[in-house]
């Protein structure tokens, strides 16, 4: 049986994951990785498989069933999403919530006149937790869905205290408020703040004569990241930093508190807890890259989301497999 011809487009740590995933999968080669630095210069872990520079990366269409796109929603994504779903069969992980339905119609304009299937959005959040808020509020039709975060290291908001005058280097993690998720598992469906949801934790390493105080009052105080929450700032040293933060753990949970007939309580959870969120990302990646290879052979093209995707297509068993041993 021929093997899903994988390319990847951008190789930092979500494109790194997606390489090792796509090497537990049997049904799977990875024949190319495309990125914008100099291909002499990104090491892969496998050694039989070239690196090429982005701009060439049109000329490989009749060589990739599938192409991973492995760069950021803030930048990459928007433009490299509809320029590749016009050239091959996609999958991305754009995470911009706000931005997901126009982001769709681009795609979408673009993949569809040429024949090509685009998966967007694809990971745990969004992704697996959006199936689990849908499969909440379908089953319990009275009721309200929370979702929790951490605790995890966040990227987005560790980078943005790694911005502020006076600090070497910091990561924060975004920790669920345990009240607030008792209050919710015990069948409550509170209305919950933000601030009653999560709390925030930094850990940051100081540049040489800068102000602790200063420091702190500039994060806790940080409009969209930091002022709507509890946060508490840790200082430590760049060693401690490197010992104790180098990796990037997360996860969270979708719960969908409710009630049913004459007032009973039901509560359903979906749990995630990840020591590598770009690896599980990367994961999530290549088994929806298997659907939208499926479901081009099946001539359905254009643009897709989690919601559209049966979960069969998923998986490289076949549907009798998994009739057998799954349901």
């Amino acid at each position: 049986m021929s093997k899903i011809r994988i390319g990847i487009a951008g190789y930092g740590n979500l494109g790194r994951g997606v390489e090792s995933a796509i090497s537990q999968n049997e049904d799977m080669e990875l024949v190319g990785v495309f990125t914008r630095r100099s291909p002499e210069n990104v090491q892969l872990l496998s050694n039989n498989v070239l690196v090429h520079k982005m701009d060439a990366i049109t000329d490989f269409a009749d060589k990739i069933d599938v192409l991973i796109l492995c760069g950021g929603s803030k930048n990459d994504l928007p433009e490299q999403g509809p320029a590749l779903a016009a050239h091959f069969n996609t999958v991305d992980s754009f995470d911009t919530h706000a931005k997901i339905p126009g982001y769709f119609e681009t795609v979408d304009a673009a993949a569809k006149p040429n024949g090509k299937t685009a998966i967007i959005s694809v990971g745990w959040d969004p992704g697996l937790f959006s199936i689990n808020r849908l499969f909440g509020e379908a089953v319990l039709a009275e009721g309200a869905t929370y979702t929790f975060w951490g605790k995890g290291l966040s990227q987005g908001h560790s980078d943005a205290v790694r911005r502020i005058e006076g600090v070497k280097g910091a990561v924060q993690y975004t920790i669920p408020a345990p009240d607030a998720v008792g209050r919710v598992r015990s069948g409550e469906v509170p209305e919950l703040s933000t601030r009653e949801k999560h709390t925030r934790e930094c850990y940051v390493v100081l540049e040489d004569g800068a102000d602790a105080k200063e420091v702190e009052q500039a994060i806790v105080t940080m409009p969209d990241y930091f002022s709507e929450y509890d946060t508490a700032v840790h200082f430590i040293t760049e060693a401690e930093l490197k010992q104790n933060h180098a990796a990037m753990p997360h996860g969270g949970f979708v719960i969908r508190s409710g009630k049913t007939g004459e007032g009973n309580a039901q509560v359903m959870e979906y749990s995630l807890n990840l020591g590598s969120n770009p690896e599980f990302t990367s994961s999530v990646l290549v088994a929806y890259a298997r659907a939208a290879y499926r479901l081009n052979k099946d001539g359905q093209t254009g643009a897709k989301t989690v919601f559209d995707i049966a979960p069969g297509l998923l998986s490289p068993k076949s549907a009798a497999q998994l009739r057998k041993e799954l349901l």
